[in-house]
């Protein structure tokens, strides 16, 4: 029992430690904290799909380094993602900043969803209007007659 739980232990610490390693660990906890906050936002430009701090890459490794340096140096956060973006583009956060020039890419979700819900009512409109309302008088009798001749 003791090793089953130690191995969970292990497989659910795995996951919070990421890719860094305990040579980039600062001993400043909270000096830490700042840096895989601010690791965690910044994409791996090897990977593209991963943060650096989720990354093995040797690219990675390097800019994890460059932000604790950077941390130690006395940059607030801002100052660090800053340095970054000046660097590497707005292309190395995970999720891109508010820009007038990137309006279309935080609006597009909304504007395609507000589409969408005005093709789907639009459509069932359309479908709800062309059923037909029901049988005429006519109609029913020469159905009423058919039934029942059976």
């Amino acid at each position: 029992m003791r090793n089953l739980l130690l191995a969970i232990f292990l497989l659910l610490g795995t996951g919070v430690a990421g890719a860094v390693l305990p040579d980039e660990v600062l001993s400043d906890p909270a000096l830490e904290t700042r840096a895989r906050e601010i690791s965690a936002g910044v994409r791996c430009l090897v990977c593209q799909n991963q943060s650096i701090d989720d990354s093995e890459a040797t690219l990675a490794r390097d800019l994890r380094i460059l932000v604790r340096e950077r941390l130690v140096a006395g940059d607030s956060d801002n100052q660090v993602v800053q340095f970054l973006v000046d660097r590497y583009g707005e292309f190395v956060l995970l999720e891109p900043r508010f820009y007038t020039r990137t309006w279309i890419l935080w609006s597009a979700p909304l504007v395609m969803f507000a589409a969408g819900a005005l093709i789907l009512g639009w459509r069932s409109r359309r479908i709800t209007a062309s059923v037909p309302a029901g049988l005429t008088e006519d109609e029913q009798k020469a159905l009423d007659d058919i039934l029942h001749e059976g």
